[in-house]
């Protein structure tokens, strides 16, 4: 039987993270050298090969893809033995979020600031991108869980709700439906949007809810954050669908302008985990905590 080592495990799951031996070692302050040994002593001991080497990249192969949830909860475990013998209150470990960029910007500063009010635990990180980009990262165990807009189905995730918010039509000041009391779909035919990247989950409500309802749009714009958005239709580039809570300053300011659509507009929050993933005490915690701020809401 193989005599794999914690060490071992460490530095397989670290390079799946950083994908090249250099990248590794950085993160595991030890000598590119050490990293190297230790992952061929392990796949000599286990007699398999654990990546591709592609290049001066190590691509995770179906040997390696089955080994990592093994041993991602294997590290976690070891944390939790830590945490049996320091501090019977206290959460350890870093806990990785994915948000996406309505959650990431408006909603995770006060998740965050109430959930270390909570657990006194300091230790979290936050990555923000596109829900697509969050989910894979997921899959890939980049990071410990997503916070997204719209629901994604994926084979690999489970998935839940902890929270909403309320989509609205935004445009310029001087845009000519400004000041109507109700706004229909057909009023917006033959309408320039402005749109969030492919994989936003602010663009698949758009072409979820909107879209189909309009004979005749046309894509002005693309852009990557919200902001770009605002700030196009501030300058009478097109309209575009937002979340109130990434808007709302702008429209206080008078920037931008609220069309009142007469459509159902709002949308669910989701909490996705991978499935095979272990759910650690710190892990559980954070999705109990999401949960509840949910109730609050």
């Amino acid at each position: 039987m193989a005599n794999i080592s914690l060490k071992q495990i460490k530095v397989f799951v670290t390079i799946t993270q950083h994908n090249t031996l250099t990248a590794a070692s950085d993160a595991l302050f030890l000598s590119k050298a050490a990293v190297s040994m230790a992952l061929s002593e392990m796949e000599k001991q286990l007699g398999h090969s654990l990546f591709d080497r592609v290049n001066n990249r190590l691509i995770l192969n179906q040997e390696g893809q089955k080994l990592l949830p093994l041993a991602d909860e294997l590290l976690h475990r070891a944390q939790d033995i830590d945490q049996l013998f320091n501090d019977q209150t206290s959460l350890n470990g870093t806990l990785r979020i994915g948000a996406s960029d309505t959650i990431g910007n408006q909603v995770a500063p006060q998740l965050l600031a109430g959930f270390r009010q909570h657990t006194e635990h300091k230790s979290q990180s936050v990555f923000i991108s596109n829900s697509a980009l969050i989910c894979q990262k997921v899959v890939d165990y980049e990071l410990d869980l997503a916070l997204i807009e719209g629901k994604t189905v994926h084979s690999e995730l489970i998935a839940e709700t902890f929270g909403s918010d309320e989509m609205c039509i935004i445009a310029s000041p001087n845009y000519p439906l400004t000041g109507s009391k109700q706004v229909f779909p057909h009023d917006l035919e033959n309408s320039e949007w402005i749109l969030r990247e492919a994989g936003s989950g602010t663009r698949e409500f758009f072409l979820r809810n909107i879209a189909p309802r309009l004979d005749e749009w046309h894509e002005a714009f693309e852009f990557n954050t919200t902001e770009a958005i605002i700030n196009s239709v501030s300058a009478g580039l097109g309209v575009a669908c937002l979340s109130h809570l990434a808007v709302d300053a702008a429209i206080r300011d008078g920037r931008v302008v609220e069309l009142p659509i007469s459509l159902d507009m709002k949308r669910r929050f989701w909490m996705l985990v991978h499935k095979e993933k272990y759910q650690s005490p710190l892990l559980k915690s954070f999705m109990n905590y999401c949960q509840q701020w949910q109730h609050k809401q």
